[in-house]
């Protein structure tokens, strides 16, 4: 059974960091594309980052460029999202997703796997 587990959320102040974390089981870690996606209600789901099988490629969302950090840990399965400099607009529930092998799938919000969640909020 495949399972990808967030954790790191909470509440934190405007410009504060945070160090969001998935922890995948049950599954060939190394051999899946992983990225980040954030929601907020009465919208859709939304692409944040993405980094590819052996990490040597990334993609940001516009809005989180030069603030936050995908990287992954192939030997601990894990994959992690440093979020800094915060703003209240980065509230939301964000969701881990996963790929086999296909970075641009996971991008795309199209592959198999997701997270349950774990919310995030950023007080002005």
């Amino acid at each position: 059974q495949v399972q990808l587990v967030e954790s790191g959320g909470g509440l934190v102040q405007a410009g504060g960091s945070l160090r969001l974390s998935c922890a995948a089981s049950g599954l060939t870690f190394s051999t899946y594309a992983v990225g980040w996606f954030r929601q907020t209600p009465g919208k859709e789901r939304e692409f944040v980052a993405a980094i590819s099988i052996n990490g040597g490629t990334t993609e940001y969302a516009d809005s989180v460029k030069g603030r936050f950090t995908i990287a992954r840990d192939n030997t601990e399965k894990t994959t992690y999202l440093q979020m800094n400099s915060l703003k209240p607009e980065d509230t939301a529930v964000y969701y881990c997703h996963g790929a086999f092998l296909n970075f641009r799938t996971v991008a795309a919000g199209r592959g198999l796997y997701w997270g349950q969640g774990t919310q995030v909020t950023v007080s002005s």
